[in-house]
């Protein structure tokens, strides 16, 4: 989507919601992931030490899934996010493994006008699912997402003071 075709505080309206694409978790997004943080636990990265583990094979990084969740929903529906706020009540449910694809329904449950409409925050349920449908994560984030009051009280570029343009 273009920047204006992408929905403004205005446009989204509580309990609407959308399905995310999918995005498989490779071992690579796994060793990458445990190269960026330094997180270098053996049930990440150590196939012997995971078969001792209730899991009997390694995982993602929770961190990790909660990332891939935050891509996809991204990607999922433009909106004119001027902000991250937030997590509220983020849980781990199950084991996100190497080679599960995951799928995020993202809801919206509050909505909050700021600054005389030039924004406003968004509260979002967050719900993370693998391909067998099971909930491996879910939560809640809160945005700042810019409202239409903001683009009406800018001056297009080009333009004098009184919004001609030149």
């Amino acid at each position: 989507m273009e920047p204006d075709d992408s929905l403004y505080f205005d446009d989204v309206e509580v309990g609407q919601d959308w399905l995310s694409a999918e995005r498989v978790v490779s071992e690579a997004d796994i060793v990458g992931f445990a190269d960026l943080t330094g997180d270098r636990q053996p049930i990440h990265l150590d196939e012997e030490f995971a078969q001792t583990t209730p899991f009997r094979r390694c995982i993602a990084h929770g961190l990790l899934g909660l990332s891939l969740a935050s891509g996809l929903t991204v990607t999922t529906v433009a909106i004119r996010t001027q902000a991250f706020l937030g997590l509220r009540e983020w849980y781990f449910r199950a084991p996100v493994f190497p080679g599960d694809t995951l799928r995020v329904r993202t809801t919206v449950l509050e909505k909050e006008v700021r600054t005389g409409g030039r924004r406003g925050q968004v509260v979002w349920r967050v719900e993370v699912f693998n391909q067998h449908g099971v909930l491996v994560q879910e939560g809640v984030s809160v945005t700042l997402v810019e409202g239409r009051a903001a683009r009406k009280s800018r001056k297009p570029a080009g333009s004098d003071s009184s919004g001609v343009a030149a």
